[in-house]
């Protein structure tokens, strides 16, 4: 079966062989581990959804793999004893684009977003535009921290009275600060999950955490187009 797989942006192995070699990970490259799997611990992992492969990534390459052989399954990734890189791509700046989809969505549940949290999704774009530099792009994220620290503040008042409220403006300021982050895999690994998170900080209801998984799934289904069409490298 095809699923994703985050590495480090040297490229190498994350975890020596038997032989405390890390090698260089290319397209094609082979691995197979031949040691009772265990998730977690042994095996080669993956996972079959790439929002669920950013949670683990050591950096911003993404793999498209091969899995093959035994194949034990968990509920965001897999490990298995027959690893093969099909393609792979630098996607720092589809993290960073997916991680300002993301935030911009959230803030469109909140009636009134903070303008500093609005402000900073757009410096990340024309930060990675080349429009503005490194210290402007600061500029914003240190404001669309304090308005992220604000509106959670806020959010965790009005838990007790208004949980569908709460679960939506917690996720709009934490987006919107994981959009203002300067490292593409902090930013989309908070961006991917902040659904879940506020769902379980402040949601009391089925509906809420239906909500926000649905709300994952089409976020993973724009992300995997987006890492598709990348170029091999």
């Amino acid at each position: 079966m095809q699923a994703w797989h985050f590495i480090a942006d040297d490229r190498k192995l994350a975890y020596p062989q038997a032989d405390g070699s890390r090698p260089v990970i290319t397209p094609g490259l082979v691995l197979t581990e031949e040691r009772p799997l265990s998730l977690c611990h042994v095996g080669l992992h993956a996972s079959v959804r790439a929002i669920d492969a950013m949670q683990y990534a050591q950096g911003a390459v993404i793999c498209r793999v091969e899995c093959e052989g035994e194949i034990v399954h968990g509920d965001d990734k897999l490990c298995c004893s027959r690893r093969t890189v099909l393609w792979m791509a630098d996607a720092t700046r589809v993290l960073h684009l997916f991680a300002c989809d993301v935030a911009e969505e959230a803030l469109a549940l909140v009636g009134n977003p903070d303008p500093r949290s609005v402000a900073a999704i757009a410096a990340k774009r024309d930060w990675l535009d080349g429009k503005i530099d490194d210290a402007q792009f600061d500029a914003a994220w240190d404001a669309a921290r304090a308005a992220a620290s604000y509106a959670a503040r806020a959010a965790a008042r009005a838990a007790a009275s208004d949980a569908a409220w709460a679960a939506a403006s917690y996720a709009a300021s934490d987006a919107a600060w994981a959009a203002a982050s300067y490292a593409a895999r902090a930013a989309a690994r908070a961006a991917a999950s902040y659904a879940a998170r506020a769902a379980a900080s402040y949601a009391a209801s089925d509906a809420a955490w239906a909500a926000a998984w649905a709300a994952r799934a089409s976020q993973n289904t724009r992300l995997e187009r987006m890492l598709s069409e990348l170029e091999p490298s």
